[in-house]
């Protein structure tokens, strides 16, 4: 098996312990921990685990959702082969040595996606099988100093009705069936009931996603109501813990947000694939001036480390905590840990469209070593993307990533904006590195591919303009590289600034990107 270094072997990182001695809780709009202390959290998502998506495994349509995969399984390695299969993905797939690499990683917290089949049975009782998975998981962050928020991500009957919710018929039967939505209230009285004293538990998010596209508009009441009565219930065993409550339409359409449900309570959204800038989360900050509530971006990532970096500045320059999505999927270079993919596995996503791709014993043999290859001492870690998400001795930084305080703060530029929609409140040139046939949106590198000629982005500077970067750690001035439009070293001074580094023009250029040289 591979045995590539972790993230920590490679590189060490600021640890941010987690504090037990007390619930972690809303004030004045932010959030604090037991001991009133300001929290600006940055944590992990565990995504894949307890609630499988086919894109983490590299599959496509047909092996989408957790109920396609299991059915592909069994397809393939037979019913018996399949249920040791999931029992032993469940042992394998997260263990202790994940928590502590995301300890030793720099973060301090996970966020856990709950698939509601694995901890409640069709007649609403608890999966005591299921409980065993999140207790295990806390005693692990219990010991690794890190909180878990509990997300609902597939409630009964689904809140999505698409494939990241696990719902049976593909439509959001959560809001259609009075059945689901007692079982839904039934869940997180259960949860309440057994976590209400635990203070590793940060909090409790509600719904993961509900009602995308056309649902939005025709259940948002019926949503408004659920979260209110899910609140109730959840209060009447356990006044401690933070609640979150996420918008509609991906986190994105906060419409139902128009008063205070609960004191201790924190609204999420969740941000892919669109322009990091003030503009795309006002709407957000504009509630939580409005209703005094904290707010928190619990699912972004998915794209190059340029946006990553930026995309996360814009967040904690906001004072907004984060979680970044996911930890570990399959031959991936956007989320800290890559498995690597056994031998045959091609055969396996193959097989989704041809029954005959892979032999039955072959399968078998496939999905074993896919089980060891899981397991984080045999997968790759992808370090530059913490990098980015913490600002410590990132591989690049973009142009257009400048912080985000304004002129005279983070930039002073006499170039007029050239490129409308991209970082608008901002008196700086952005503009097309290769003019000609660019696509309305240049951030939907799902799969952190290079950027294309066409789609980078660059900076046009005058003589003595300046741009400031923000990054954690000091940068050898003297090897960093800044290079032009053109891929060539540009006219420019680079000095450590009180934030991170700035880069003054010494004649007009346009710079694409910026190189930071490492100490030590």
């Amino acid at each position: 098996m591979n045995n590539a270094p972790t993230l920590t072997d490679r590189r060490r990182f600021a640890p941010r312990p987690a504090d037990f001695s007390g619930f972690v809780r809303a004030s004045n709009a932010r959030l604090v921990d037991g001991t009133g202390r300001p929290l600006l959290l940055r944590g992990v998502g565990l995504g894949n685990w307890m609630l499988p998506e086919g894109y983490m495994w590299r599959f496509g349509p047909g092996a989408e959702s957790p109920r396609q995969i299991e059915s592909l399984v069994a397809r393939l390695i037979g019913d018996d082969e399949a249920e040791l299969f999931w029992e032993q993905f469940r042992e394998a797939f997260i263990t202790e040595a994940d928590i502590r690499e995301i300890a030793a990683s720099g973060f301090d917290h996970v966020r856990l996606p709950i698939n509601a089949r694995i901890i409640q049975d069709e007649d609403g009782a608890p999966i005591e099988g299921g409980y065993a998975m999140i207790d295990r998981l806390i005693e692990w962050c219990r010991a690794h100093r890190l909180w878990v928020l509990l997300d609902l991500h597939g409630a009964p009957g689904g809140q999505t009705g698409t494939n990241i919710d696990d719902s049976p018929h593909g439509i959001p039967e959560l809001f259609m069936s009075d059945e689901y939505r007692l079982r839904t209230l039934q869940v997180w009285e259960e949860l309440a009931k057994r976590y209400a004293t635990e203070t590793v538990v940060l909090g409790y998010d509600l719904l993961n996603e509900p009602l995308p596209n056309e649902w939005q508009y025709r259940y948002a009441a019926e949503l408004a109501t659920l979260y209110r009565d899910l609140t109730a219930i959840i209060r009447t065993h356990d006044t401690n813990h933070l609640i979150m409550y996420e918008g509609s339409h991906w986190a994105t359409n906060w419409d139902i947000f128009t008063e205070v449900w609960d004191e201790n309570s924190c609204l999420q959204f969740h941000k892919y694939w669109s322009p990091p800038d003030v503009s795309s989360i006002s709407t957000f900050l504009e509630a939580r001036d409005r209703l005094g509530l904290p707010i928190y971006m619990g699912e972004g990532g998915e794209n190059t480390i340029e946006w990553i970096y930026t995309a996360f500045r814009l967040y904690e320059t906001y004072e907004i905590g984060w979680c970044f999505w996911p930890w570990k999927k399959i031959a991936t270079v956007t989320s800290p840990i890559s498995i690597v993919p056994p031998a045959g596995w091609g055969k396996i996503v193959a097989s989704i469209d041809d029954a005959d791709a892979i032999s039955r014993p072959e399968a078998q043999r496939v999905f074993h070593d896919l089980l060891a290859a899981m397991r984080i001492e045999n997968c790759e870690a992808r370090v530059n993307v913490v990098a980015a998400l913490l600002a410590e001795d990132p591989a690049i930084l973009p142009s257009w990533g400048f912080g985000y305080r304004g002129a005279g703060e983070s930039y002073r530029t006499r170039v007029s904006p050239t490129v409308p929609g991209i970082r608008d409140g901002d008196s700086v040139a952005i503009t097309w590195r290769q003019p000609g046939d660019n696509p309305a949106n240049p951030f939907e590198q799902s799969d952190g591919r290079p950027y294309h000629p066409t789609e980078e982005l660059v900076v046009e500077l005058d003589t003595d303009d300046w741009l400031e970067y923000e990054v954690a750690t000091v940068v050898d001035t003297a090897t960093t590289r800044v290079l032009d439009r053109t891929g060539r070293d540009a006219p420019v001074r680079v000095h450590v600034s009180e934030r991170g580094l700035r880069v003054v023009a010494t004649t007009s250029t346009a710079i694409s990107r910026i190189i930071p040289g490492v100490i030590g």
